[in-house]
């Protein structure tokens, strides 16, 4: 599997890729589909309320006035749940010797990226044994976040062994 359009520098090794577990990516904001079944219900109700109203009062901007939050309700049901499946088909995750890359995006894939040299530290939240979700941090300034990863051990390692060196290398330079 190679990165599909991501340019590497001259000389920049490729250490480790991957993509998301397509399911964890997918579901990876469920709460928002519970609210949004609560939230469509509530708005369909209205909407139903709004017709009868429209028909009683003959006045028919009743009947359109719940419809845009029925639509917010149902994109928060499943319309983000499509478009995250949507979406996954372009997420890339990678570590070169130099950088830590997401590459992401429906439309037009973008590549965020954080120089191994700056990275300061990075948090694994664990979904299960074998999945995880990465949180690569450059000090409070940047942050990319490599969702759903399978087998997240030896992106982990790699991270590990880089701020090892950072941190010897800072040690180095107060004591000189």
């Amino acid at each position: 599997m190679m990165i599909q359009g991501l340019v590497l520098d001259d000389g920049e090794t490729l250490l480790w890729e991957a993509r998301p577990a397509p399911r964890c990516y997918t579901f990876r904001h469920w709460r928002h589909s519970v609210f949004g079944l609560i939230f469509l219900a509530i708005c369909s109700y209205w909407q139903v309320l709004g017709v009868a109203m429209a028909d009683t009062y003959t006045v028919q901007w009743l009947a359109w006035l719940p419809f845009p939050f029925v639509l917010a309700g149902m994109y928060f049901f499943v319309g983000h749940l499509v478009q995250a499946r949507l979406e996954w088909n372009h997420v890339y995750y990678a570590i070169t010797d130099r950088r830590v890359i997401v590459q992401r995006g429906l439309a037009r894939p973008q590549s965020k990226f954080i120089v191994l040299s700056d990275l300061t530290y990075f948090s694994l939240h664990r979904q299960s044994e074998q999945l995880g979700t990465l949180r690569v941090h450059n000090g409070a300034e940047q942050q990319l976040v490599l969702h759903c990863i399978e087998h997240p051990h030896r992106a982990t390692e790699l991270l590990e062994e880089v701020i090892a060196n950072n941190q010897a290398r800072y040690n180095n330079m107060r004591t000189c």
